[in-house]
């Protein structure tokens, strides 16, 4: 990964949050717990691969509808972001996968 690169992801990174600021405010707080959520969690994906842009997608819909998140998501949002991922491997998979192999197997 090159200097452009990093350069690059920064300007997507910014315009990202961007359009997450530009949510209404109970959709940001959703979105912000949801993306704490994941990034402790989520899938194993880089923070700019397409879930996050798409959870902001969706959102935008939902607002520009006049629903409140919620609607949305559910009462459970953990739950929901579980199902995002549940096909992908995420940090907790990988957690896992050490605990199961061992101190002496890590190196």
């Amino acid at each position: 990964m090159g200097i452009h690169d990093i350069v690059e992801g920064k300007k997507q990174w910014r315009a990202h949050m961007a359009r997450v600021q530009a949510l209404p405010p109970d959709y940001r707080i959703v979105y912000k717990e949801m993306q704490k959520y994941l990034f402790k969690v989520g899938p194993v994906d880089p923070p700019d691969g397409p879930l996050l842009p798409g959870i902001v997608d969706f959102f935008e819909g939902g607002a520009a509808d006049g629903k409140g998140v919620l609607e949305l998501v559910g009462s459970d949002v953990a739950a929901f972001c579980d199902d995002l991922v549940k096909d992908s491997r995420t940090n907790a998979d990988v957690y896992q996968e050490s605990v199961r192999r061992g101190p002496s197997d890590r190196r």
